[in-house]
């Protein structure tokens, strides 16, 4: 997942240096949302092996 967090961000830049702004919004806005479902997927994995080994 946080592979294609960081390729929508690859795109949303790539998209703004050409001026494309929708795409490069849409893009960012993606990856975003990726990044944060990456994110809290990790931590919730972190502590459900911390009380495993509990």
């Amino acid at each position: 997942m946080l592979y294609w967090a960081l390729l929508f961000f690859v795109v949303a830049v790539v998209a703004a240096v050409f001026g494309f702004g929708g795409i490069a919004s849409a893009s960012a806005g993606i990856a975003q949302v990726l990044f944060f479902i990456f994110l809290v997927l990790f931590v919730v994995t972190l502590i459900m092996r911390l009380v495993r080994k509990a």
